[in-house]
């Protein structure tokens, strides 16, 4: 288990402000945060820093059970850590009120990601750490949409690789719930089309990230 912050480095997650989640602090502290993947700075000047979606997830919890909250988030660096989108497989999807919670932080997190990253500031379209890591954006852009990463009973939606660049398949038990996934993700800046496997003729999508 990832040890809880320090009772200073919490009072520094606290004071974050609460929709951006800039910081203030010591560069020392500030510094702490970032390495245990709890803040990034930014890239470009004044280089302020920021709570990652790990973060967040630290500020909304109570302080006895924040050492659970603490871990490396989608935010860069990128790394494994407590949170994971759903890709969809053979494993139970967890729909209880904590994770509910916790897609819609790492949501935020990503949307304030795209606001300092794109050179514009635009949080209608992915970002560079969603081209480096398809599969798991589209999955969280679906995940927070509401939509149900499939289960045991083979219902909800899957999101898998493929050979092409910038580019994942997104399958569906229904053409009605395949279509729902494209709307979702075409309103997350994704560019969408509907393609026939020619061996099964299963319905799947092949989505990529917007650039404009």
């Amino acid at each position: 288990m990832t040890r809880p912050p320090t009772a200073a480095q919490r009072r520094v997650i606290d004071a974050a402000d609460p929709v951006t989640g800039r910081l203030k602090g010591t560069e020392t502290q500030l510094a702490a945060l970032v390495k245990r993947g709890l803040a990034f700075r930014h890239p470009r000047p004044p280089h302020d820093h920021f709570l990652t979606p790990a973060g967040h997830r630290i500020r909304e919890a109570p302080p006895e059970t924040a050492a659970a909250s603490a871990g490396p988030s989608l935010d860069p660096p990128p790394s494994a850590g407590v949170f994971t989108a759903r890709i969809g497989g053979d494993e139970e999807p967890d729909t209880g009120p904590g994770r509910v919670r916790e897609v819609h932080s790492a949501w935020q997190g990503l949307l304030e990601l795209r606001r300092m990253t794109n050179q514009d500031g635009a949080t209608d379209r992915p970002c560079g750490w969603e081209r480096a890591h398809l599969v798991q954006a589209a999955a969280l852009a679906l995940e927070a949409a509401g939509h149900r990463p499939q289960g045991r009973d083979a219902r909800g939606y899957r999101v898998r690789a493929t050979p092409q660049p910038e580019a994942v398949a997104v399958h569906a038990p229904d053409v009605g719930q395949l279509r729902a996934c494209a709307a979702t993700l075409e309103g997350a800046g994704w560019q969408v089309g509907e393609h026939t496997e020619p061996r099964t003729r299963d319905r799947y999508l092949l989505a990529s990230p917007r650039r404009t």
